[in-house]
């Protein structure tokens, strides 16, 4: 028979959306976090670019929300847009309190930088470009101090138990033992999905496990065809790809072709700062005729001052941004869908919540706005510690079942398998979908998972998160946001406010 946990409350990923509702709720019971690899392994490490909350002179949560709206490609939830522009602001100080070391000008204000489509400089930052990993080094800190809560490393979720649309909690393996942990209230904090791409910024982990998950349990999904393809990440043969943030353009740098040529100032009055998605495609398109770099030299010495991080990604590789051009390609880096939510993180099924990229708040519409993902996981989570507290304790307890862990057949052929998997997305479901190619994507996707072998379980969570963003991109005849079909190349007024549900 499987282990049994009890808790009372149970959160799945440790990225900045994980760890604050951990550490918030337990203020309200015990927690137990389980996370797939360590505390560390989350897109929120990787996040260079910062948090957006106004905080400054000029700002307000009212241009903020007209920012993140116009991002968003009309449909954005606005009551929830509302939340995180006004939240935001004391979530960014609270972090500061609990110790997040934010850049600081002379008078110790907080610095504040300026990102793509963005109206004012409201972007904090750590570091410079270090951001994510300064969150989350506060973050782990708190959590790991926390009494009250119980952390769980290389634990794989493979199933919700949901009975009758009440969640009790998962079915999980923990260092390979099956186990069942029941809880009053179940926390999805699992991440994006940016793994299944061939080219993604996300880190290895990200495959779509909540996305999929949830679905196999009858939890609704929606608006899956909004992939954000992020405009430059550093063109190397690694994976993931290393990023090179918007704030790079934010501070001068300019985008130029295999011929020297500047672009993007044809392309959209605002440049090399209009919105990600347009970026991405113009990218796309000139990559046709060769290499684009990011042409950062004239930033000369303040580079380093401003960018350590990303300084040293790129003198690992050879490049000296003082100096040498910087070959950038675009990646998958968020998605704007996933399990839909209230304005308390509250799923479909009840006792179920979802907060961060694996929620569909509403928040992001079809594009994300820059360092909104960062803000959204911080107030969603408070949101969602708060509604933790009047969950009332389990009653009954589902019995026992019978069942193991499988075991991974054939390793090789897994990897094939994932392989494929983002080759055909990239190729199919990418930056510019048709409805020919969607199409050969469902066939393609179906035949591979026939190959799966037994125990592939994060492999076939990879495949059905493909499949659901196949399923809406084809039935999403229009452009709009992160979802372009070269078929339907404009945005369409009948389309305007209405989601696709899966």
């Amino acid at each position: 028979m499987p282990e049994r946990i009890r808790t009372r409350f149970l959160v799945v990923g440790s990225g900045v959306a994980g760890l604050h509702t951990a550490w918030r709720a337990s203020e309200h019971g015990d927690v137990l976090l389980l996370t797939k690899r360590s505390l560390f392994d989350s897109a929120t490490a990787y996040a260079q670019g910062g948090i957006a909350a106004a905080l400054g002179a000029g700002d307000s949560p009212a241009l903020h929300r007209q920012d993140t709206l116009a991002a968003g490609a009309a449909l954005c939830d606005a009551a929830a847009v509302q939340v995180l522009v006004e939240e935001g602001p004391a979530r960014v100080r609270e972090l500061q309190t609990a110790g997040a070391h934010f850049d600081l000008d002379p008078a110790g204000r907080l610095k504040l930088g300026r990102e793509a489509a963005h109206s004012k400089n409201r972007i904090v930052h750590a570091h410079g470009d270090q951001t994510g990993a300064e969150v989350a080094r506060t973050l782990v800190a708190r959590v790991s101090e926390a009494p009250r809560i119980r952390v769980l490393e290389k634990a794989r979720v493979l199933e919700l138990i949901v009975k009758r649309g009440v969640a009790y909690g998962v079915r999980a393996s923990i260092a390979g033992r099956a186990t069942e942990i029941i809880a009053d209230a179940t926390v999805l904090a699992t991440g994006g999905c940016g793994q299944v791409y061939r080219y993604t910024t996300n880190p290895v982990v990200a495959t779509g496990d909540g996305y999929a998950i949830a679905h196999r349990a009858g939890v609704t999904l929606a608006d899956m065809e909004f992939v954000q393809f992020h405009p430059t990440a550093l063109d190397t043969p690694e994976n993931p790809l290393a990023l090179i943030s918007e704030a790079v353009r934010g501070e001068g740098a300019v985008l130029i072709n295999a011929n020297g040529v500047r672009f993007m100032k044809t392309r959209h009055r605002l440049a090399e700062l209009a919105p990600r998605d347009v970026v991405a495609r113009a990218i796309f398109r000139e990559q046709r005729n060769g290499t684009v770099y990011l042409d950062a030299r004239k930033l000369g010495k303040g580079f380093t001052q401003r960018f350590p991080g990303i300084f040293a990604l790129c003198q690992a590789r050879g490049i000296d941004p003082r100096k040498d051009l910087i070959p950038v390609t675009p990646a998958a880096h968020y998605m704007m869908g996933g399990v839909v939510t209230d304005l308390y993180g509250r799923s479909s099924a009840r006792r179920l919540y979802a907060v961060g990229e694996v929620a569909r708040t509403g928040v992001h519409g079809a594009n994300r706005l820059a360092s909104n993902s960062l803000l959204e996981g911080l107030v969603f989570a408070e949101r969602v510690a708060r509604d933790l507290a009047s969950t009332t304790r389990l009653t009954k307890l589902p019995t026992p079942g019978k069942w193991k862990v499988p075991p991974l057949a054939d390793r090789g052929a897994a990897q094939v398998a994932a392989d494929a998997i983002r080759d055909v997305m990239w190729e199919d479901a990418g930056i510019a979908r048709t409805a020919r190619g969607l199409r050969a994507a469902v066939e393609k996707l179906t035949e591979i998972g026939t190959r799966l072998p037994a125990g592939a379980t994060e492999e076939l969570n990879m495949l059905q998160t493909a499949q659901l963003i196949v399923e809406a991109a084809l039935l999403r005849k229009e452009s709009r946001g992160g979802h372009y079909r070269a078929d339907f190349p404009r945005s369409n007024r009948t389309w305007k406010g209405r989601h696709i549900e899966l």
